[in-house]
């Protein structure tokens, strides 16, 4: 095999979707399995919805999830520009090439016209293909048509070029994924592919710049199926070596719909930005269609380019399931150095004074409250209390515990007793065990002792170990909650 060269080309229209993410994905683990060439080309001629800040994500987001290219706009490489309205004076060349071997001309039809062959073939109940009603105009009828003013687009004349190559009007090629894909050439129509403007279209661009770039294997969504038909007509047509091709399922939301904002997020930045960990959520994305070989889910990228092969991949649609993302985003969190998480955290704490911590005390908060973390910025919901001087009692630890008289008892108790304890974590276990064994020498269960405690120190019925909560808010700290929720019993 010649070397590999694979590309992954999005429009900037938008931002980096977790469906181009997982093609960027799949293109680079082929690219690494096969020690090819993983080239990113932007392709940006929709002018109107391009724009520099989605470019930027589009770089950002392949970069932070450590798809790396090997060229690129950025990076440059021996077949730029890599930037589709950079390489605009290239077209017309290839263009005249399809015309001066007859594999295209000129079309005069405007819009009306054409509209009006649309609306003959619905009355008709008939798919629309173009009439061809320019391929055989004479050089006095384009002259004619010029002097009123008209500028050609250039078609591709899609039934020469089937003749030429094929032995019928049928167009068979080999999907790497999906296996023998084939159509009638004759339904599909001549199509444009230099627009009157003097811009190309999509599927011409596409073409001419994967032949120049070298790209040997196109992968890429399986909307792209109807395109490469056309495309491997224009490459024949060119005389030019057809890459090969392999399109991936889609991805669907969890009730099997066209996955949406409804659903969730599905930007890369926007997972990002909630907390997801892209080491987790990189994981993720290569499971959706593909499967490992030892059945082991967990792997860096690294270890899944390995053992990855296209061939194994599924034709089918892809569910995109949240809640295993958010296991493997929990698992990967616990996987994390403590002092990598420390840092991974502070952006979602950004509303807390974390000065109020010493480095031992943040590390030691971080440590006990990690556990039930599904993505960082759960962080932010589960940390209030351990912040300023007093705390929000919410109204469930309110009725539900402070307002009783066990509770009320347990506080007054604490406060005497625990004016006289050391507030370093060992002393506390030990001294909190003692507090708690002699509640129960009174009936009183010791879940409902420390409840008393925890909704009083924290506000909250439930979460981190309440030792190490009260050796990091301290001794004055703690009094002084404890003291504020000691309020006439309400009487049951």
């Amino acid at each position: 095999m010649s070397e590999v060269r694979v590309r992954i080309a999005p429009s900037p229209s938008g931002n980096l979707h977790i469906g181009t993410a997982r093609t960027a994905l799949f293109n680079y683990l082929f690219a690494k399995k096969n020690n090819g060439k993983f080239v990113l080309r932007i392709e940006d001629t929709d002018a109107e919805r391009t724009s520099q800040a989605y470019i930027d994500n589009i770089f950002d987001s392949l970069k932070a999830l450590g798809l790396n290219w090997d060229e690129g706009p950025d990076v440059g490489g021996e077949y730029g520009p890599y930037t589709q309205s950079e390489r605009f004076d290239i077209y017309p060349k290839y263009a005249q090439i399809l015309l001066d071997k007859g594999f295209a001309y000129e079309c005069f039809c405007t819009p009306e016209e054409l509209e009006a062959e649309k609306a003959i073939a619905t009355q008709n109940k008939k798919p629309y293909v173009y009439t061809k009603r320019c391929e055989h105009l004479t050089e006095e009828e384009k002259e004619k048509f010029r002097k009123e003013g008209r500028k050609p687009a250039i078609r591709f004349n899609i039934s020469k070029a089937q003749r030429a190559f094929h032995d019928s009007s049928i167009l068979k090629f080999n999907d790497m994924v999906k296996g023998e894909l084939h159509v009638d050439t004759d339904l599909l129509g001549d199509f444009v592919i230099m627009k009157s403007n003097g811009t190309p279209t999509y599927n011409f661009a596409v073409v001419i710049d994967d032949m120049l770039m070298k790209i040997s294997h196109i992968i890429r969504g399986e909307d792209h199926i109807s395109n490469t038909f056309k495309q491997i007509l224009i490459y024949e047509a060119l005389g030019a070596e057809v890459p090969e091709f392999g399109h991936l399922g889609m991805i669907l939301a969890p009730d099997r719909s066209k996955l949406s904002k409804r659903h969730g997020a599905t930007a890369v930045s926007e997972f990002v930005e909630k907390g997801y960990l892209t080491e987790a959520l990189i994981n993720f994305v290569a499971l959706l269609g593909w499967s490992p070989s030892d059945g082991v889910e967990i792997k860096t990228v690294d270890e899944i380019a390995k053992d990855f092969r296209i061939h194994d991949v599924s034709s089918s649609n892809s569910i995109f399931e949240y809640d295993k993302l958010n296991w493997m985003n929990s698992h990967y969190i616990k996987m994390l150095d403590i002092e990598d998480l420390k840092e991974r955290l502070k952006p979602y704490l950004t509303k807390y004074d974390l000065s109020e911590l010493s480095d031992a005390q943040y590390t030691r908060m971080v440590e006990v409250t990690r556990e039930p973390l599904t993505i960082l910025s759960d962080i932010t919901d589960a940390v209030p209390y351990f912040f300023g001087e007093d705390v929000e009692i919410e109204p469930k630890a309110q009725t539900e515990v402070l307002d009783t008289e066990v509770a009320q008892d347990v506080l007054e108790e604490f406060a005497r007793q625990a004016q006289g304890w050391e507030f370093e974590e060992e002393n506390l276990h030990h001294k909190l065990e003692v507090f708690r064994g002699e509640y129960k020498e009174k009936g009183i269960k010791p879940k409902v002792t420390m409840w008393a405690i925890r909704a009083a120190v924290t506000g909250r019925t439930c979460g981190a170990d309440m030792t190490a909560i009260l050796a990091i808010l301290g001794k004055e700290r703690t009094l002084h909650r404890v003291r504020k929720a000691m309020k006439p019993a309400v009487k049951n």
